[in-house]
């Protein structure tokens, strides 16, 4: 069954893709994650958004390029708010850019479209019939989102003000997005999660972790500021292999890195996306120059 049924405001809630032909990009991702899909929209709708579920439960979308936006394949991430007027307002006041007024999904929430004063772009989304994704962290479900920049302090002048969020050193140039009541939120979802997570050798406050911050390398200069999206994969090596077979392209081939085992991937049509199996014997392994920027 489904594991979640909401999210709280500031914290990563869903992830769609944008394609320039979304039906191919249903054989490809369905042939990967195994991914079942439905068309939500209407049957007079301009366009499809295909719903992707695993035993029922939504865990990621594809929909076409919007109207007069660059006909590129790219993933999207989501951060649930309260407000997105208010969101939009924020943005504004933090330096950031409205690339789309928030308006109304069908009965299903309210979102708004903007980017980080570097130009990293994300979405918002205020729920109302739909809620986020409902199964994550397993094999083909969502697992994290990155934040990739050049401007880590801006980012930090940015994403604390409009959403909350703090932040926590793992060393190494290292950082995490944090949100004060997320651990509280998750520990009453699970009791003993903390102590789990201690007995696991992870850093006090890694509870409240909502996002990573990745440093984009100097050498990486066509590299935009980007929101980067992480799946849950079984097997990382075998995930690329199948990518490559399914007519994608291995970006950056399987590597270790503290906690995980992961791959940076493209679908055919060259939206990035890194496939990520926990391994925590590599807690204190360091991560590979450049390895996570790539991911878009």
């Amino acid at each position: 069954m489904p594991e979640r049924d909401g999210y709280i405001p500031g914290v990563p809630c869903w992830v769609d893709t944008t394609q320039p032909d979304p039906e191919a990009a249903t054989r490809f991702y369905g042939g990967l994650f195994g991914w079942e899909f439905e068309d939500v929209m209407p049957p007079d709708a301009p366009g499809n958004y295909f719903m992707a579920r695993i035993r029922g439960g939504d865990v990621a979308a594809i929909g076409p390029v919007p109207e007069g936006a660059p006909p590129m394949a790219m993933w999207n991430t989501y951060i649930q708010v309260d407000s997105a007027d208010e969101t939009a307002s924020k943005v504004r006041d933090a330096g950031g850019n409205v690339l789309m007024e928030p308006f109304e999904v069908m009965g299903a929430g309210r979102m708004g479209v903007f980017t980080d004063p570097e130009g990293a772009m994300f979405c918002v989304w205020q729920p109302k019939g739909n809620k986020g994704a409902q199964v994550v962290n397993e094999h083909g479900a969502l697992n994290f989102n990155t934040l990739n920049t050049r401007d880590v302090d801006g980012a930090k002048r940015f994403y604390g003000p409009v959403f909350g969020w703090g932040t926590l050193d793992l060393g190494g140039g290292d950082d995490m997005w944090t949100l004060s009541a997320y651990g509280d939120h998750l520990e009453e979802r699970t009791p003993g999660l903390r102590k789990n997570m201690a007995g696991m050798g992870a850093p006090e406050g890694f509870a409240d972790v909502v996002a990573a911050i990745q440093r984009i390398p100097a050498d990486q200069d066509d590299t935009p500021a980007h929101w980067s999206v992480t799946f849950a994969v079984d097997e990382a090596d075998e995930t690329a292999a199948k990518v490559e077979e399914l007519g994608g392209k291995v970006v950056v081939a399987p590597f270790d890195a503290p906690w995980v085992r992961a791959t940076v991937l493209a679908d055919p049509a060259g939206a990035t996306f890194i496939a990520s199996k926990f391994v925590a014997e590599n807690k204190d392994i360091g991560m590979p120059a450049g390895s996570a920027a790539e991911g878009g």
